[in-house]
């Protein structure tokens, strides 16, 4: 009997220091004004998440400028068609519509504070990403250009949220 005494004895002891044991530290999810590297085909860009619908209707309102390389990228939960404005947004931008799979569908033109809709002409949009103007011309992003998905997903993690949440279609 005494060894199987001392074998729960030991058994019990291993499972005490195992959860006496330091645990990571849990981090603090990132704020939404940070900018994370994700890159379109190749070329990086420094995007900050719109992942709830008061950051998604803030946008880059009120904003006077917006560094080189730098934008604002929208995350939906269903695929569905879109429409941006741009009130209360003083800066020149581009606007990429993207589907669930990260590719790129089509690019439009926005204006200082203009208030009328530039609808996606797509209807299963999850994506939508804000830029200089020029920048997806400067890099040759066209339709059919992909998000790399990898590094959207360390972001959103990075934000305290998990890409499961949303309709992305990743390649198995």
């Amino acid at each position: 009997m005494k060894p199987l005494y001392r074998l729960l004895f030991t058994f019990g002891l291993f499972l005490l220091l195992i959860a006496c044991a330091p645990q990571e530290p849990m981090s603090a999810p990132e704020p939404s004004d940070t900018y994370f590297p994700i890159s379109i085909d190749g070329t990086p860009l420094q995007l900050q998440l719109a992942l709830t619908q008061s950051e998604q209707s803030k946008g880059l309102m009120h904003r006077e400028s917006m560094p080189t390389d730098h934008g604002m990228l929208f995350l939906f939960k269903q695929p569905e068609p879109r429409s941006f404005w741009m009130r209360n947004t003083h800066i020149t931008l581009d606007l990429g519509y993207f589907d669930a799979s990260g590719r790129l569908l089509e690019i439009h033109t926005l204006y200082p504070n203009d208030e009328n809709s530039v609808p996606s002409r797509n209807q299963k949009v999850l994506i939508a990403i804000e830029t200089n103007r020029g920048w997806f011309t400067r890099n040759n992003i066209v339709a059919g250009s992909q998000i790399d998905l990898k590094s959207l997903a360390q972001a959103v993690s990075r934000r305290g949220k998990s890409l499961d949440s949303y309709s992305i279609q990743t390649a198995h």
